[in-house]
């Protein structure tokens, strides 16, 4: 199954006549798409165990790590849709997976504006910065430099020039992101980059691409559709089920290798109880390559191992 890519439909045609009323608070948490902030906080959850081992845990240093964490992934996630609304890749999608794919759908139902949906991401974006500044004095200046590149994968994931999600690049891009948020939690406790965090933190981020990858299957007819060149759009559906199961065995592997070697913990083999979860869904989304429509429980198995994953692992980390 391949996808084709017409001429793309211009940016107005994502948005509705009426200017909608200015966002309600209410209206601005569900713009951030919430239900999806939990792998964040699986992945800060992993980070904390990690540093647990080396020294007991700061609370008000962790606390505040989990909240710049979600705030950021709020704050990318409402920067894609105002870039997907402006590309009219969400406009044209009618084959999308609600909530998990095509995106919150607020400014294509009339309920935000494309403007509004833009100064909500900036406010999220930005107010990180001086939150990240005092958490870097706390912590150490090597946290400057995974935030910034933590905001800067967040930025160059959605919107122009780059546009890494139109280029093939969205799930390196996504993976390197949520890397970045394990070593990230880690390094605040420690003061210090460390090899077990990094070395964790990958098996974590190639089921969070996973999660990218298959809800992009759905959307994949609406993005060829305005030239958005995904990578789901450029393997097709059976490369892309293919590189969905590599991913989840590399996952898995990789962490058992690394056990097993004893470059971390043999309690990390926790991690490996949601191989089942990830080997269900790639069958799935094989079976059910020529109907997207039906991926619906191949997403939620997807989001469920990477979530349980980091969990998992952490747990089998501090009391493995």
């Amino acid at each position: 199954m391949a996808f084709d890519t017409p001429t793309p439909i211009s940016a107005t045609a994502a948005t509705p006549n009426a200017t909608p009323p200015a966002p309600s608070w209410a209206m601005r948490l569900r713009m951030t798409r919430p239900g999806f902030l939990a792998v964040t906080a699986a992945a800060c959850a992993l980070g904390l165990a990690s540093a647990a081992l080396h020294a007991p845990l700061k609370l008000p240093q962790a606390l505040l790590t989990v909240v710049l964490a979600l705030v950021a992934h709020a704050g990318a996630n409402v920067l894609n849709d105002y870039h997907d609304a402006r590309n009219g890749a969400d406009a044209a999608n009618h084959s999308g997976l609600f909530p998990f794919s095509g995106g919150s759908r607020l400014i294509q139902n009339g309920a935000v504006s494309v403007d509004d949906t833009g100064r909500w991401a900036a406010w999220l974006l930005l107010g990180l910065i001086p939150a990240g500044l005092l958490l870097a004095a706390w912590s150490g200046a090597g946290l400057v430099l995974i935030g910034a590149a933590g905001l800067f994968l967040g930025w160059a994931y959605s919107a122009p020039p780059l546009v890494l999600m139109s280029r093939g690049l969205g799930e390196l891009a996504v993976a390197g992101a949520w890397w970045l948020v394990v070593l990230g939690t880690d390094y605040v406790q420690r003061g210090a980059f460390a090899q077990m965090p990094a070395l964790l933190a990958v098996s974590y981020a190639l089921l969070i691409a996973n999660i990218l990858l298959i809800n992009g299957v759905p959307d994949a007819p609406a993005d060829a559709s305005v030239g958005k060149r995904t990578l789901v759009v450029r393997l097709g559906a059976r490369g892309t089920a293919l590189l969905y199961l590599l991913l989840a065995l590399l996952a898995h592997g990789g962490l058992a290798l690394m056990a097993l070697g004893q470059t971390v913990p043999h309690g990390a083999l926790w991690g490996l109880l949601t191989l089942p979860l990830s080997l269900t869904a790639a069958l799935l989304l094989w079976q059910r390559t020529s109907t997207p429509t039906r991926l619906r429980p191949a997403i939620g198995l997807s989001i469920a191992a990477a979530v349980l994953h980091g969990l998992l692992t952490g747990a089998g980390l501090v009391w493995g």
